[in-house]
């Protein structure tokens, strides 16, 4: 029982407040907690504070505040659970229609096994504490957070969920697109696509036992297609067996649909792949957006199929059109924003006319000068190091300075087999500071958005340092395809949560995580009646779940006997 305060704001915006004796009583139809009212004081400003003091005295006269508080006998905390995080991502996933997608896609396969349950417990691990599935089954979900419907879940239901998202996966995430793209107003007019490579913790590639059940069954590709083999590394771990995953991303970082490919797999050929899946998703007049890697003519030519548009960045080195007439061309630069300037170059003329954005930067270029400087005095001081051999043949320091990525382009070899500075390479990478150029076949769009477009495409290199650092999607132990699949599958519906987070919130999710983790649910003991409880919410976090558009959380979650442990009544527990 309480004092309870209710307000009525006037037409002349004056507020007027009320008194009124309450107690909560629980709501078998509503499912929740109400407020009785037992007496009405009336309003505030009418009533005799000096009479309520009195009333208040009277009470505290037969059961003094040492009897109430009762020394900390009567109230006992028996544990208390982080809440603010995982409610959070639940309201978010409900409200992008995640779990009815699911629960659809359940149905339609006549499956009846909780599999919602567990890929939710699975993408919120990712985003909030990120574990092995197995620990997520064992430890964090019963223990470590405050999630009543995933305590019933079994190991399997999280395996066979995977398997389960894998082979809807199309279906899910094309439903999710449109949903996304309708609820958070999206700008799908610029797709932005790149690759990177994950390494896998197993010293020796797929073997081709996977490509021969493949064969047997044709109608399980998928599972077993080898996905492990090596190939060309963007983290440096060539010794490895990795995979290479794609994601296709829009102008706000909102991942649209990802794609895992075998490790050998270039960049370039990955396109029509791409191309393929994205047909009939009503993107609209959209622009592919993509780096060097993917720059071929066959990559074009696909590209430029039905009408559809790209931008891309171009090679500079190795000769080439590129370089030998677009860099070379004469002509202004005019700035685009601050310490960035563009100009436009075509080269040939008709049908076959290509265009061209020469873009620059004055602080990258000041940047990578200090660098080269930085490089070329150490490249000096180890040529003065190395010793003179009178049969011309090299140390083996020497070959490790031609053959080294860092300093080999700036090397030369004499007549006499020795080593020098190579300065003709050194002014031609100087010419290169702070340029980059891109090409595309869209004539409407104006060089500044055609530069302003390209460099959003930093929108997945952010994707990727999420996935790789706050979501860990390494280190991955899987080694059933469709499970390595489904693993990265969750790491992008964990992704696509905390991208809608950060853009209502205007922060990041780190950031965002760390206020919420303050909001928890306590279960304590009182008069013999267990109560699970949510914490006071402060003024901060209330703006914080405002700016989430996420309602606050349900004040009471569960009252029961203390003895027996009955449930009296439970409200919505996540």
């Amino acid at each position: 029982m309480y004092l309870r305060v209710t307000k009525r704001r006037n037409r002349d915006g004056s507020e007027v407040r009320y008194y009124q004796l309450a107690d909560n009583v629980w709501d078998a139809q509503k499912q929740c907690a109400v407020a009785h009212v037992v007496y009405n004081f009336g309003r505030a400003d009418q009533l005799d504070e000096a009479k309520l003091r009195r009333l208040a005295e009277s009470i505290l006269r037969v059961f003094p505040a040492e009897s109430i508080e009762g020394g900390g006998e009567d109230i006992r905390v028996l544990h208390s659970w982080p809440f603010g995080g995982i409610y959070v991502l639940e309201a978010l996933w409900r409200e992008l229609t995640i779990s009815s997608v699911i629960d659809e896609q359940l149905t339609a396969a006549n499956v009846e096994q909780p599999f919602e349950r567990s890929l939710f417990t699975m993408v919120a691990n990712r985003a909030l504490c990120p574990y092995s599935k197995l620990y997520c089954h064992e430890q964090w979900a019963p223990n470590e957070v405050f999630l009543p419907s995933a305590t019933k879940l079994e190991l399997h239901h999280f395996y066979f969920g995977m398997t389960f998202l894998e082979e809807n996966k199309e279906a899910i995430e094309k439903a999710l697109y449109f949903k996304m793209a309708d609820l958070m107003n999206a700008d799908v007019d610029l797709i932005f696509y790149d690759t990177t490579s994950l390494h896998c913790e197993v010293d020796e590639e797929d073997e081709n036992e996977f490509e021969r059940r493949s064969l047997s069954h044709p109608e399980d590709t998928h599972r077993y297609q080898p996905l492990r083999r090596r190939g060309h590394s963007k983290n440096g771990r060539g010794d490895a067996p990795q995979i290479v995953v794609a994601l296709a991303v829009t102008r706000d970082g909102l991942p649209v649909r990802s794609w895992v490919f075998p490790g050998q797999t270039k960049d370039d050929t990955t396109i029509e792949k791409v191309k393929q899946d994205l047909k009939g998703w009503r993107l609209g007049r959209c622009v592919f957006v993509g780096d060097s890697g993917m720059n071929s003519e066959e990559n074009r030519k696909t590209l430029s199929l039905g009408g559809g548009k790209y931008i891309l960045a171009s090679k500079m080195r190795g000769g080439g059109e590129v370089t030998d007439e677009v860099l070379t061309r004469a002509g202004r630069f005019h700035e685009v924003k601050e310490n960035l300037l563009a100009k436009e170059v075509f080269v040939g003329d008709g049908e076959g006319r290509r265009r061209y954005v020469v873009c620059f930067n004055r602080e990258e270029a000041k940047r990578q000068g200090r660098h080269r400087q930085t490089l070329l005095e150490l490249l000096t001081a180890e040529l003065a190091n190395l010793k003179d051999r009178s049969d011309n043949s090299h140390s083996k320091r020497a070959c490790e300075l031609l053959s080294s990525a860092r300093f080999g382009r700036y090397i030369r070899k004499t007549k006499r087999g020795k080593l020098k500075v190579d300065r003709a390479a050194v002014a031609r990478e100087a010419a290169l500071d702070g340029k980059w150029v891109i090409t595309t076949n869209d004539d409407t769009l104006s060089v500044d958005d055609l530069v302003l477009g390209y460099k959003q495409l930093m929108r997945v290199e952010e994707c990727w340092r999420t996935m790789k650092s706050g979501l860990r999607t390494r280190p991955m132990f899987h080694w059933r395809p469709h499970r390595i699949m489904a693993h990265i599958s969750l790491c992008v519906l964990a992704l696509l949560l905390e991208r809608v987070a950060e853009i209502r919130a205007g922060d990041t999710w780190r950031n965002i995580r760390a206020k919420l983790e303050s909001i928890k649910v306590v279960e304590y003991v009182r008069d013999n009646v267990r109560v699970r409880q949510t914490t006071e919410l402060g003024p901060e976090l209330t703006s914080l779940l405002k700016r989430l558009g996420v309602a606050p959380p349900p004040r009471l979650h569960e009252i029961a006997d203390a003895a027996d442990g009955r449930v009296a009544g439970e409200a919505a527990a996540g």
